[in-house]
């Protein structure tokens, strides 16, 4: 069964932990962060960009195959269905097919904008008994052609979102999706920490966590971050083992590759990655 991500986040905030949300491209990917958060007791959420579920076919598609799948897998942990950087349009759409949590990525309008379009969301979620993510000061990279420079949010803009009763925060800090260049400056944790002072109790969240060093994470976690999302480096791993498999011949016999065989090495590839995350983020055993 899906759950809304608040309890699990209001948890991790106070226990200085943050819950992993790693994005889903297919079955493939599904099942192994279900199995891995299982076998770790780690609670955990899926993310799913517009992008990723535009492939899947449509997002009933996709909150049908991870509700089937938990019962299917006997998972006990608990998991939230989430919608990644989503338009306004996009989050309704999910609030229909069945998603637990939805994030409404706002910080390209105008804060008025930002702040009208979130309100409305904020009364449906309420209504449904789902968690909402909200951003400020876009997140750096491009991800399903939202780009954005990765500057910093201006705090009081934070407070102003937080108030408006959303479940977690979405606070730019100079951090970015994808991989991050040689030069980058490192997270701005002035800004977070000044984010949280104005936001109290509410989670936040830390978009762009492949390739942030280790110290780094923790002390985003100790000042106040109990979410962290991680897409690029599962996607890396995957590639980089199917790739090895494809390259050593296995499998060929003159007809191809069985794909269930060829993908086995991706899975257990992503499997290892979200295994790593959450012992990082100390989410392993929080289920209990």
């Amino acid at each position: 069964m899906l759950v809304s991500a608040k309890d699990m986040l209001t948890k991790a905030k106070a226990g200085k932990y943050a819950v992993g949300q790693f994005n889903i491209n297919n079955l493939e990917w599904t099942k192994a962060i279900l199995l891995t958060a299982q076998e770790l007791k780690s609670p955990v959420i899926l993310g799913v960009s517009e992008g990723a579920g535009k492939y899947m076919t449509g997002y009933k598609t996709v909150s049908a195959m991870v509700s089937a799948m938990i019962d299917e897998l006997k998972i006990t942990v608990p998991v939230a269905l989430h919608l990644d950087h989503g338009t306004f349009e996009g989050c309704l759409k999910c609030i229909d097919a069945g998603f637990s949590s939805i994030m409404f990525d706002g910080s390209h309008y105008p804060i008025e904008e930002n702040i009208e379009k979130t309100k409305e969301l904020v009364k449906i979620c309420a209504e449904k008994n789902m968690s909402l993510e909200a951003e400020v000061g876009s997140i750096g990279g491009e991800e399903d052609g939202v780009v954005g420079a990765g500057e910093c949010a201006d705090p009081e803009e934070c407070k102003m979102i937080s108030d408006l009763g959303v479940t977690m925060l979405a606070a730019g800090i100079g951090n970015i999706h994808g991989k991050y260049p040689e030069n980058w400056a490192g997270l701005s944790f002035e800004t977070l920490d000044a984010v949280q002072k104005l936001t109290g109790d509410m989670p936040l969240v830390l978009h762009g966590g492949t390739g942030i060093p280790e110290d780094m994470i923790k002390k985003a976690i100790s000042l106040g971050v109990a979410k962290i999302n991680v897409n690029t480096e599962c996607q890396l791993s995957f590639a980089e083992a199917t790739r090895k498999y494809i390259e050593e011949g296995k499998d060929l016999q003159g007809k191809g590759f069985d794909p269930r065989k060829l993908l086995a090495p991706g899975v257990d590839a992503i499997k290892a990655t979200v295994k790593e995350k959450m012992e990082l983020f100390g989410s392993v055993g929080k289920a209990e």
